[in-house]
């Protein structure tokens, strides 16, 4: 190995987490691939009991989000993913041994879970790894794993479920995840300076660039440091953007069918494909940026063109509604997607750059949040459709529009929000009876997402 020249194996583990997003998004899809085929074998299983069945993994997911995110910080990413992994591999696993409904609910509430600990986990292994100024872009190419694997999958697994059955489909994905928990043991390390692939070059090109941000990294309890200015912001954006990217995986292919007809259904999948785009697009904007000397801009521009892009893409969405191309609104919403796909890598990188060694935790804290935008999105788009009315721009009920103009209005006051947040921002210790007052609100906050989640999933009239 040339000892003048930094090694690479920053980039394989990159590589390594990307695929390990392409397996989360494998083993979600899957479920869906397989429901025709499960119901037919499972007594009970029914249209509204499957329901149940997607929704309690939500509910799972959420709940151990910061527990996981806080055990990724303190166990080192190469033991908690490694957990992680399995743990949702066996109740992958598990999902195709069941034989009851109910059965069934409890194994993907465990699955949902385990999984809790996936993007944290990376999240924590990225920071150990990458000076700030490589974060954008290895954050960029991890979360676009996901969009692939989603994308992918539609088209692999329910050809895998019609070759080996949905039973065997469920084993297949889950020794897909023990081979990568396996490779993942045996080849990280929490600290790079004990790869035997990592030479001293890239140990002090990756030490420097933590120190770089080593002074934003506070010292002061947790929740404070989560109830700050800046991750509440965090927060809020982040949820902000998941209410117009979930219509995207929840919503769009039926409105589609309902307003231009079955045979565009499939262009549901092209906003997916912009989004994974707009994370390398992003995560590249980010690290030029940062290397150019600009570590606030490197977060808050891309973010803020993305927003924009965002805005204006719904609000040209709201021109669509009387056409009679597909292609008009597909492009509109595709611009909307790639939009708010933007702010992916800034949002992490910025958990990263104020959560220092509790990176886990405090981007869980952000993705817990980030749930509650998909649960109102799930809850506010037929809404709109069916009872919400804007002047000139959804005259009557019917069309999407008003729910565009609502998740633009978010958009703006995400953008808003991106001015007042800086990760360089200097916390400062508050007082006791502060910090109860901040405990209460956080707590109160994750009850909230509960609820919603819950309400979503469970109680919520479908129709």
């Amino acid at each position: 190995m040339n000892s003048d020249v930094a090694s690479r194996q920053r980039f394989w583990l990159v590589f390594l987490l990307f695929l390990h997003t392409v397996n989360t998004y494998m083993d979600r899809v899957c479920i869906s691939a397989a429901k025709g085929a499960m119901q037919k074998d499972i007594s009970g299983l029914d249209d509204q009991m499957m329901g149940y069945v997607f929704g309690i993994f939500a509910i799972g997911y959420a709940l151990f989000q910061i527990p996981a995110g806080w055990f990724s910080d303190r166990a080192g990413p190469r033991m908690a993913l490694t957990i992680v992994v399995i743990i949702w591999s066996i109740f992958t696993a598990m999902t195709g041994a069941v034989f009851t409904a109910i059965s069934l609910l409890a194994v993907r509430f465990l699955f949902g879970m385990g999984e809790a600990g996936a993007y944290p986990g990376a999240t924590r292994a990225l920071y150990s790894w990458l000076p700030a100024k490589e974060r954008g872009l290895g954050q960029g190419i991890f979360h676009s794993g996901a969009r692939i694997g989603a994308a992918a999958s539609l088209v692999v697994m329910p050809w895998l479920v019609g070759l080996i059955g949905w039973r065997m489909t469920f084993v297949a994905n889950a020794a897909i995840g023990l081979v990568w928990g396996a490779v993942w043991w045996f080849w990280y390390r929490d600290d790079p300076s004990k790869h035997s692939g990592v030479n001293q070059q890239e140990v002090e090109l990756i030490r420097a660039g933590i120190a770089e941000e080593a002074a934003t990294e506070s010292k002061l309890p947790y929740i404070q440091v989560v109830t700050s200015a800046n991750v509440l912001l965090a927060m809020f954006q982040y949820a902000a953007s998941n209410i117009t990217f979930f219509i995207s995986i929840t919503w769009l292919r039926p409105y589609l069918v309902k307003t231009w007809g079955e045979e565009y259904g499939y262009l549901s999948a092209l906003p997916l494909l912009c989004g994974a785009v707009a994370l390398w697009v992003s995560g590249y904007a980010v690290t030029h940026l940062h290397r150019r000397g600009m570590p606030v801009m490197s977060r808050r521009l891309p973010a803020t063109i993305g927003y924009a892009m965002g805005a204006i893409g719904l609000i040209l969405c709201t021109q669509t509604a009387d056409s009679n191309s597909v292609w008009i609104f597909i492009a509109s919403f595709s611009l909307a997607t790639f939009g708010v796909e933007m702010t992916l890598s800034p949002s992490w990188a910025f958990c990263m750059d104020i959560g220092g060694s509790r990176s886990g935790a405090v981007s869980a804290a952000m993705n817990m949040v980030g749930n509650l935008g998909a649960a109102v999105s799930a809850v506010a788009f037929p809404y709109f459709v069916a009872n919400v009315t804007i002047p000139m721009v959804a005259e009557t009920p019917g069309t999407a529009n008003s729910f565009f103009v609502f998740a633009a209005v978010m958009n703006v006051l995400a953008l808003i929000a991106w001015q007042f947040m800086n990760p360089r921002r200097e916390l400062k210790e508050v007082s006791p009876a502060a910090m109860k007052t901040r405990l209460a609100f956080f707590v109160a906050l994750i009850a909230l997402v509960i609820t919603v989640l819950v309400y979503v999933n469970f109680l919520m009239p479908k129709g």
